[in-house]
């Protein structure tokens, strides 16, 4: 069976784009032909891979297994294509990291200046994005590097290790009631104005767990998705939340915001950095890992 390239990008494409015209102008092809490619391949598997619903091409159950699959021939021939092509750019490299938004903003910032001053040949790219979405780029290798806060995991494509611990805390401002009191409970947390944070980020989950455990049922007054946003509001002395003990450091340190344990409070964070197994690694990946650990002791 012969299961070239294009029609796995297609397959791709397809289930990104939903519509063939749209694959067609991606890959700089007519419509017939991404047609053509299509029809033979569900001919050659004798499956449907996808089915007409109003305007959009929608994946079958049968499209969506071949997809998980398609996926990942994909990306694997895009790293030999990237591989073979850096031993032709006279030295010069690139290196894709993508990271959670605690480490990207309080850890890397110092790291990416140190390692763009000793490697200047090599381009980095960061994309910043919640620790989930941050393992399924890895798992379909859409990075070399991943730098995430969160609990322990285990992904079996993946090869993990732990730079330095990642501990929340309760922050509010020193004019918050809270900043009188010697010891808080949850009772009292639950009854206070909270900030939530984004339910796809680590801290968000951890929250809701620790509410859930404790016996009480969150009640976000405010959502936000930015760590700075939240250190604001809070400082408006009305709030409180659960925050990265890196992330409110300086704050803290000049007395802006104050920070105590959350009690009762079981899970343990780290930062961690983690690759794809399959993956090429460059020699420039092990560079950025060494500089990391370094920084993190």
């Amino acid at each position: 069976m012969n299961l070239n390239l294009i029609k796995l990008q297609i397959v791709e494409l397809l289930y990104k784009h939903k519509k063939i015209t749209t694959v067609a102008s991606v890959l700089g092809l007519k419509q017939p032909t991404v047609t053509y490619h299509l029809k033979n391949l569900e001919l050659q598997l004798g499956e449907k891979l996808f089915e007409p619903r109003m305007d959009k091409m929608i994946l079958t159950e049968s499209g969506r297994a071949f997809l998980h699959y398609a996926v990942k021939i994909n990306a694997l021939a895009a790293e030999a294509e990237r591989v073979v092509k850096e031993f032709s750019l006279a030295g010069r490299s690139s290196l894709s990291i993508g990271a959670s938004y605690v480490p990207a903003t309080y850890i890397l910032p110092g790291i990416l200046s140190r390692f763009g001053e000793l490697h200047p040949e090599t381009t980095v790219s960061l994309s910043v994005k919640p620790s989930p979405v941050i393992k399924e780029m890895l798992v379909n290798q859409e990075l070399d590097l991943g730098i995430l806060s969160t609990e322990s995991f285990y992904l079996p494509s993946l090869h993990s290790q732990p730079l330095c611990e990642d501990e929340l805390v309760l922050v509010f401002a020193p004019g918050h009631d809270f900043a009188g009191y010697p010891e808080l409970t949850p009772s009292l947390i639950s009854e206070a104005k909270f900030i939530q944070h984004n339910s796809q980020s680590s801290t968000g989950r951890i929250t809701s767990k620790w509410f859930e455990d404790c016996g009480f049922e969150p009640r976000a007054h405010l959502l936000l998705d930015s760590l700075e946003a939240i250190k604001h509001s809070l400082m408006s002395g009305r709030y409180v939340s659960f925050i990265s003990r890196l992330a409110v450091a300086d704050e803290v340190a000049s007395g802006k915001l104050i920070m105590r344990p959350i009690p009762e409070y079981r899970c343990q964070r780290r930062i961690f950095y983690s690759y794809n197994r399959d993956r090429h690694l460059s020699p420039f990946i092990g560079l950025f890992i060494e500089l990391m650990q370094n920084f993190c002791l």
